[in-house]
């Protein structure tokens, strides 16, 4: 499952409409709907907001199930392909020395980083 469609996923587990869901996380009943149909990727500061109103791991929301565990879905072939082979070993390597959360808090410095330099 994408992203999106782990959101929606489990906002209909937690029994929460779209606008409930979008208003306790504070963000537009349209950009949720941007993201459960997969139309937009939400930013970290976003999938932890959602995280925290489902009472769920970002991690759970960001995961990938599919049916089989080892496929490379499209969206991974596009990232790594646009990244470069070469980097995506080195950042692959690296994550592995971290937990889930401090790869999260990276991730999130990162974006921080990126929103002053514009």
């Amino acid at each position: 499952m994408s992203v999106g469609q782990n959101i929606r996923k489990y906002r209909e587990a937690k029994k929460l409409s779209k606008e409930d869901l979008a208003m306790k996380a504070r963000i537009g009943v349209q950009t949720l709907e941007s993201y459960e149909s997969d139309a937009r990727a939400p930013e970290l500061d976003t999938v932890l907001k959602l995280s925290t109103v489902l009472d769920i791991p970002a991690s759970e929301l960001m995961e990938f199930h599919g049916d089989d565990d080892t496929q490379i879905d499209d969206e991974l072939k596009s990232l790594i392909k646009e990244v470069g082979y070469k980097r995506t070993k080195l950042l692959l390597r690296k994550a592995r020395d971290f937990s889930e959360e401090d790869v999260l808090k990276a991730m999130n410095l990162l974006y921080e980083l990126n929103q002053q330099k514009k």
